[in-house]
């Protein structure tokens, strides 16, 4: 059942990571992973993201942290392409990158650069 919630993250979820990435979960979904599309789009987007309390620049931040700390290297890329459609800035990404090599580690934060510079060459020019 689609409520309020869903309807919300789904909106949310495509402004920040693309109309393509969320179109490939959805074609991805079966009957065993349909829950939990279901509940990242309604907790994670439509309660957690949509909340007025942070914008979405300060979210990703947060999140790109949050990945870096945790060694969730295969969400990275999608979080450093949603970090710049949220506005940031490769310099800024830049700077939380290197704020989590003082609180996550080094070797984190090593493998973080090198996957945000591989993502942020493959969207084009002067975007690393």
């Amino acid at each position: 059942m689609r409520d309020e919630a869903y309807e919300r993250g789904m909106k949310v979820r495509r402004e920040v990571l693309g109309d393509a990435h969320v179109d490939q979960a959805g074609e991805s979904t079966t009957g065993f992973t349909a829950d939990f599309q279901d509940l990242i789009t309604k907790y994670a987007w439509g309660e957690i993201w949509s909340r007025p309390g942070l914008d979405r620049k300060t979210r990703s931040c947060i999140t790109l942290a949050a990945l870096v700390a945790l060694g969730r290297d295969h969400e990275l890329p999608l979080h450093v392409r949603a970090a710049r459609r949220n506005g940031l800035t490769v310099d800024e990404i830049k700077e939380v990158l290197l704020h989590t090599a003082v609180y996550a580690g080094v070797p984190a934060a090593n493998s973080a650069f090198a996957i945000a510079q591989r993502v942020l060459h493959e969207e084009g020019p002067g975007a690393a």
